[in-house]
């Protein structure tokens, strides 16, 4: 590619996020580099630029930078955006790039950002490849793959001690060669201070999106590298075994950026992306269920009287659509007394929520609401499915003025800031198992 592309800006609330685009092939493929990269400087390095030109004959490349690191706005180190609100600048820049349906690339960190997009939008994502990441990272009981506590802090601190110098690049990137490394260093400078960088990565240690895998109806293809102690093989085994249909590549070295050694990489993709497949049809999405009811509605409905009731439920109804549209939700149906919503983000759902309870609390009304991230069946304008009950049970269950949520959308707003109050175990009408109830604390 001759020249360098422009740089462009979409705002995404009140942050602007930088693209660019670069060839002009039939596939739109979305690249989300992730931590290092600075759009304006990464062609800089010269297989970084190789890569991208692979990429560019046979697709239109868009690359970003996501808030928080590059050419885009930056973000506080004690407010590191959650993957759901990442996901906003995934459509942001499919949008303004007027690209409907794109094939995403997420490498490393982005991994969960590309994840939950593919899963709550999958009308808008034609195919995903996903490079040395995983759905989660650190070690559980159910998680033997993952990398232990220590190693994680210990990650965190290096990152935070030598981030940008030739030494961490060498680390990372074992096969580099003297050019790589001395043109790399000053772009991860760039990309990011020492220390937002180490806060961007231990917000990635918290990550945990293994329930979104099943519900991921697109193409796939896995890609890891066999000696990546940071991203063990066995954690790309694990995405390409929970996704549907997935294609598992393991890639030899353990280089984590795009050296010399991984430009492989790009006919992987060319590979994988050009072949003609059929369209899936969708009908099932992972969605955040939203359930909302007045406290005591019946015995203050008699109190009052008929009219007056209607006036306040008015009232009510005008409070909760007005905060559905601030939070962009979307209203499913009413309860008479309470309101189904649906969201593409949990920490959107449980925000929305507490500015529903406040508003009504103006008006002398209380409410409980209950919360669940799952899968849905798309029924036209409603939907439908196990995940629809579990959030109308943990609704049913909530103290008055409680938002209520399982330990799912616990799980995926890690790092929001949000704070829950553990309500422990309980069983959940005509629900299997027992669920792990948590009300937030605000």
């Amino acid at each position: 590619m001759s020249g360098l592309p422009e740089t462009g800006y979409v705002a995404v609330g009140d942050a602007d996020v930088a693209y660019q685009v670069v060839g002009d092939g039939r596939v739109d493929l979305l690249f989300c580099y992730g931590l290092g990269s600075h759009i304006e400087f990464n062609r800089q390095v010269p297989t970084v630029a190789a890569f991208q030109d692979r990429l560019a004959t046979f697709s239109r490349l868009i690359t970003f930078d996501r808030r928080g690191m590059g050419a885009s706005d930056g973000v506080p180190r004690n407010a590191v955006p959650t993957w759901e609100e990442w996901a906003e600048d995934v459509a942001a820049v499919m949008n303004v790039t007027q690209c409907e349906r794109a094939a995403i690339f997420a490498a490393i960190d982005s991994g969960p950002m590309a994840i939950l997009f593919a899963a709550m939008h999958p009308e808008r994502v034609s195919g995903l490849v996903l490079l040395n990441t995983g759905a989660r990272y650190l070690e559980a009981d159910d998680y033997p793959i993952g990398i232990p506590r220590e190693l994680a802090d210990e990650v965190v601190r290096s990152i935070a001690a030598s981030w940008g110098t030739p030494e961490f690049v060498a680390l990372a990137n074992p096969s580099a060669d003297a050019e790589f490394i001395a043109k790399t260093a000053p772009v991860l400078r760039a990309s990011a201070t020492p220390r937002t960088a180490a806060a961007l990565m231990a917000n990635l240690l918290s990550s945990d999106v293994r329930r979104a895998l099943a519900l991921l109806r697109v193409p796939t293809l896995v890609l890891q590298s066999r000696d990546q102690p940071l991203a063990p093989v066995e954690q790309g085994r694990y995405l390409a075994q929970h996704i549907d249909s997935a294609v598992f590549v393991e890639l030899p070295g353990s280089d984590l950026s795009f050296t010399h050694a991984n430009l492989v990489i790009a006919d992987e993709i060319a590979e994988f992306l050009t072949g003609e497949r059929t369209p899936v049809e969708v009908d099932r999405i992972l969605t955040t269920v939203l359930f909302t009811d007045i406290v005591d509605s019946t015995k203050r409905a008699t109190a009052i009287g008929d009219h007056r009731w209607r006036v306040l439920l008015d009232s009510h109804d005008r409070i909760v659509r007005d905060e559905l549209v601030r939070f962009r939700g979307r209203e499913i149906n009413t309860t008479g007394d309470g309101f189904v919503a649906s969201f593409d983000g949990p920490a959107r759902a449980i925000r929305c929520a507490l500015a529903i309870r406040d508003g009504v609390a103006t008006i002398g009304l209380e409410i409980r609401v209950g919360i669940h991230t799952g899968e849905v069946e798309l029924r036209g304008d409603d939907i439908g499915g196990i995940s629809v009950n579990i959030a109308a049970r943990i609704q049913a269950l909530a103290d008055a003025g409680a938002v209520q949520v399982s330990r799912t959308v616990v799980d995926l707003v890690a790092g929001s800031g949000l704070a829950f109050a553990d309500r422990g175990e309980h069983q959940l009408k005509g629900i299997p198992d027992s669920w792990r109830l948590y009300a937030v604390s605000a």
